[in-house]
C-alpha cells in the first residue's frame, strides 16, 4: 500500500490549501482515512480522521476551519485547510487502517508553511 500527498506549500495567513492523499496498491477495505501534523520540536498530532461510514473527527485547534472529505471511487482523502494561521505550520502525513487486522500506513509528509 502506497500513500501519495501532495497539495501542501507555503501560503500566508488567512489563506487556504486544499491537500490530497492517494492510497495505491492492495486497498481492500479502508476504516479511517486520517491526516496529522508534526510542527518542529513537536509531536505528531491528529488533525482530522474519517471513517468509512462517513463521521468525522477533528483536533480542537482546527475545528470550524479544516474539512476532511474522501473519494472513494478514488481511494482519496483531502484536506481542505480554510483561515490558516502561522501555528499551523507543519509537516502534514496522511495516515489510513486497512482491513480486519486495521493495519496502519503513512505518507510521506507535505509540509505547510503558513507566514505572519
Amino acid at each position: 500500500v502506497q500513500l501519495q500527498a501532495s497539495g501542501g506549500g507555503l501560503v500566508q495567513a488567512g489563506g487556504s490549501l486544499r491537500l490530497s492523499c492517494a492510497a495505491s496498491g492492495s486497498i481492500f477495505s479502508i476504516n479511517v482515512m486520517d491526516w496529522y501534523r508534526q510542527a518542529p520540536g513537536k509531536q505528531r498530532e491528529l488533525v482530522a480522521s474519517m471513517i468509512m461510514g462517513g463521521s468525522t473527527n477533528y483536533a480542537d485547534s482546527v475545528k470550524g476551519r479544516f474539512s476532511i472529505s474522501r473519494d472513494n471511487a478514488k481511494n482519496t482523502v483531502y484536506l481542505q485547510m480554510n483561515g490558516l494561521k502561522p501555528e499551523d505550520t507543519a509537516v502534514y502525513y496522511c495516515h489510513v487502517r486497512l482491513g480486519v487486522r486495521n493495519l496502519s500506513y503513512w505518507g510521506q509528509g507535505t509540509l505547510v508553511t503558513v507566514s505572519s
